[in-house]
């Protein structure tokens, strides 16, 4: 009996020990890639990105009004209606529009998520406050609804909605809800994408694809063509290149703001905090997915003057002697280098 004891004691014992060498290796291993079931995020303290330390955000960072504070009556009607248009874009203005069918289908809530509200997404928080406001790249004095006609005709691959009509006031009346607060030319923590550090070399499609086949394909289709939602009308997973994504004309066919958009919310799950792509591996699939066919915008009278013209502008002329596949894919760092020099 006491031989039986021991024997079983022995077992049990050799048991617990395996087991607190698996947890010891799965806790050290943790965080390169797979969410754990169970675990709190906010409480993990390694990014998702083997080797890095998990980011954090400054404690006077914005911080987009609840909904639930959208004020009663006709003004909180419009807000959120306009909410409603920006969330659900393609439902109004997509191939099968209520409103109008004047887009490719995307939301504005594909380049500006959780609704605009969600930091190095594009958020909103600046909008309102930032205009009117002389547009570099066309030159002129922009109102509001000006940006938005912009979005259209470039992320949304489309024309212009009509603005005297509810549904971009009600748009720009939730821009200006979101942004309540923010004072012009006021610095805020994650506005639009994080910029992130050059790479010492061009950014390399053929790598991307890689990274896009692992990571973003599952989502986005092989092809890129995107999720339709269960309705067709708008799509749950957008397009990222082809006739029903954003034309060459959109601020994400410059890849330093993809990579940046990518780096803090891409693939799905990843934030600021816990990124779950490298550096390079955001501006490798950013190169890949600009590298892929899309619509054509005529952009001979933007950016007239040349020395207000982006680095990573792909299209000529410039006011340098650098390609145009440079100013595209890289390597950045001489070009702005000669920039500072002149």
């Amino acid at each position: 009996m006491a031989k039986r004891i021991r024997y079983i004691l022995i077992i049990a014992l050799t048991i617990m020990v395996c087991w607190a060498a698996y947890a010891a290796f799965f806790n050290s291993h943790n965080g390169q890639g797979k969410a754990v079931r169970g675990v709190d995020t906010a409480s993990v303290k390694v990014s998702a990105v083997a080797g890095t330390a998990r980011r954090t955000i400054p404690a006077d960072a914005w911080e987009a009004p609840a909904v639930n504070t959208i004020p009663p009556g006709n003004a909180g009607e419009m807000i959120r209606y306009g909410r409603e248009v920006l969330m659900h874009t393609a439902k109004y203005f997509g191939p099968q529009g209520s409103i109008a069918r004047i887009s490719n289908g995307m939301n504005c809530q594909n380049c500006h998520l959780d609704g605009g509200s969600r930091l190095f997404a594009n958020n909103y928080a600046g909008f309102i406050s930032g205009y009117p406001k002389i547009s570099q790249r066309s030159g002129k004095n922009q109102p509001p609804a000006q940006r938005i006609v912009d979005c259209f005709e470039r992320s949304l691959g489309g024309t212009s909605p009509d603005t005297t009509k509810r549904e971009v006031k009600a748009m720009l009346a939730y821009l200006k809800w979101i942004g309540q607060g923010v004072k012009k030319d006021q610095k805020l923590f994650g506005s639009a994408t994080e910029r992130l550090a050059f790479m010492d070399d061009a950014a390399d499609p053929l790598k991307g694809r890689q990274v896009f086949v692992a990571k973003c394909q599952k989502c986005h289709g092989k092809n890129g063509q995107g999720t339709l939602s269960p309705d067709k009308i708008s799509y749950t997973y957008p397009p990222l290149w082809g006739n029903h994504s954003y034309n060459d004309g959109a601020g994400m066919y410059r890849i330093s703001n993809l990579a940046g958009f990518v780096k803090n919310n891409m693939p799905f799950g990843a934030t600021y905090q816990n990124p779950r792509l490298t550096d390079e591996e955001a501006w490798n699939v950013a190169a890949f997915i600009n590298s892929q066919p899309r619509p054509h915008k005529d952009q001979h009278q933007d950016w007239q003057n040349l020395h207000t013209k982006p680095i990573d502008f792909p299209f000529g002329p410039y006011a340098d002697n650098f390609s145009e596949k440079q100013h595209k894919y890289g390597p950045f760092a001489p070009i702005k280098a000669a920039h500072k020099h002149k």
